[in-house]
């Protein structure tokens, strides 16, 4: 998933790509950074004043402000250089776009020799081009995704610029965060996001009808029958693009298989074979959902744009998506009862299963890498790693509520984060496991688009549940 390629956090020191049980005592241990966080968050609020101090943050700020001028002055001098940007955030004025759009029109102030031309376009349509770029010279500055099913294919062509990793040891990344935009140990491109899968509710809606937030599985379907019974549509549903629903699956798996979920994936790509009874039962709960009338009418053809309207315009009482679209607690197009009254919980257990209510579906998401044969690779990489200066696409991201991001963020709480930020950070700062890459983004990109193309018909019920996972092995051959 990208935000769509991929958003928030401080703290915890999040997530990383988690590939195999034996990350994840690291990963827990990773974790609990995000507890001092909310601590100091909660101190914030209590007495009015953070343990953190202004000038604890000041001199964070000037020591990257004076990086960031020396930098800017060694790019800024020479004849003039065009950038040219491929980006997956279409939308420049909320969420990771604005942020995006930020950093490029400040690098241009700073570089009067810099001209940065942008060409952005939604996910569906961005890795069609992508494609295409990749066979006839790809622009200089693009973004990628950090999973299997889309980077594999891409180092394996060439055509990403080797980066120098001992350039990001100040960075903040956050530890193994890197891990998936590697090949053979060498470096090609830079996280921007930490991903949690969520269920966004309207909280002012839940609380004028009684409605609760579910504990269960079961409790889930209960509160959707409620909702649909009061005519208004449950969980809004982008099953158009293929992936939220393959995220969605992804998230109950997790209840069902545990700490299990990767190695039980793994297993399957590897073996062309999905059969496993966890898969199943999984691939089951989703179909029963849909036929139940979890989604609105038409889901399976809708895409992003129209899904998220309908819980931001009051129409659908939940919306699922990543933690990336955390901006809509700032996005002043919506309208203030709503934006105001958006919370989210994360996937409910399921009975029977294996995982608890703190093993959540977590992953890196999106970034960005440079075109290996670039006519300016050495200013683009001087772009690049501006973008990445602590005190940008971290900082920017953080103000705006895009999410997590892939550094360390903890410098940046001021307090007055939007109950929604402070909502997902307790998510995570809770958790007990986090699953790693969405089944979608493990493997090939022959496998993403089979299990991305075929889950409309099977929750539908126009495919059966195995056929669709014969289907999808299948495409792991």
């Amino acid at each position: 998933c990208i935000l769509s390629d991929d958003k928030i956090e401080p703290s915890k020191k999040y997530i990383k790509k988690w590939e195999g049980t034996r990350m994840k005592k690291k990963i827990i241990a990773s974790l609990l950074t995000l507890a001092m966080a909310v601590s100091l968050l909660a101190g914030c609020s209590n007495s009015g004043s953070s343990t953190l101090t202004s000038s604890d943050v000041q001199d964070t700020e000037q020591e990257s402000s004076a990086e960031n001028n020396e930098m800017v002055q060694e790019a800024g001098s020479g004849e003039a250089v065009t950038i040219k940007v491929f980006s997956n955030l279409p939308d420049r004025k909320n969420g990771q776009g604005l942020v995006e759009q930020m950093i490029i029109d400040e690098y241009m102030a700073a570089n009067p020799n810099v001209t940065i031309e942008v060409e952005a376009l939604d996910e569906e349509a961005y890795k069609t081009k992508f494609k295409a770029y990749a066979m006839d010279g790809m622009p200089d500055v693009v973004s990628i995704w950090g999973q299997p099913s889309f980077l594999d294919e891409v180092l394996d062509a060439g055509v990403l610029a080797e980066l120098n990793e001992a350039d990001y040891a100040d960075y903040g990344f956050i530890a193994g965060s890197l891990e998936g935009f590697k090949k053979d140990g060498k470096l090609y491109g830079l996280p921007r996001n930490t991903d949690i899968m969520l269920i966004y509710y309207n909280q002012k809606m839940f609380d004028d009808n009684g409605w609760k937030v579910p504990a269960t599985y079961d409790e889930l379907k209960k509160l959707c029958a409620d909702i649909k019974a009061a005519g208004i549509t449950p969980i809004a549903m982008d099953g158009g693009d293929g992936w939220p629903m393959a995220c969605f699956l992804t998230d109950i798996f997790v209840k069902v298989t545990g700490t299990d979920y990767a190695d039980i994936v793994r297993n399957a790509v590897a073996a062309g074979d999905f059969s496993a009874p966890e898969m199943k039962e999984a691939t089951q709960i989703l179909v029963d959902s849909a036929a139940a009338g979890m989604f609105q009418v038409g889901y399976d053809s809708q895409d992003y744009g129209t899904t998220m309207n309908l819980f931001t315009n009051g129409q659908a009482a939940m919306y699922c998506m990543g933690s990336w679209d955390c901006s809509m607690a700032l996005n002043e197009d919506i309208a203030p009862e709503i934006r105001d009254n958006i919370r989210a919980f994360t996937m409910p257990v399921v009975d029977g299963g294996k995982g608890g209510a703190n093993d959540i579906a977590a992953w890196n998401g999106g970034g960005y890498a440079v075109f290996a044969d670039s006519t300016v690779k050495e200013e683009a990489i001087k772009f690049l790693n501006y973008m990445y200066q602590p005190d940008k696409l971290s900082k920017y991201g953080w103000e705006n509520g895009v999410g997590m991001s892939a550094q360390d963020q903890t410098a940046y709480l001021t307090g007055n984060e939007t109950e929604l930020q402070k909502q997902v950070m307790d998510i995570l700062k809770n958790a007990d496991s986090v699953s790693g890459t969405p089944i979608n983004d493990c493997g090939p990109s022959a496998f993403k688009t089979a299990i991305e193309s075929e889950i409309q018909g099977v929750s539908n019920g126009s495919t059966s549940v195995d056929d669709f996972l014969v289907a999808i092995g299948a495409a792991c051959e």
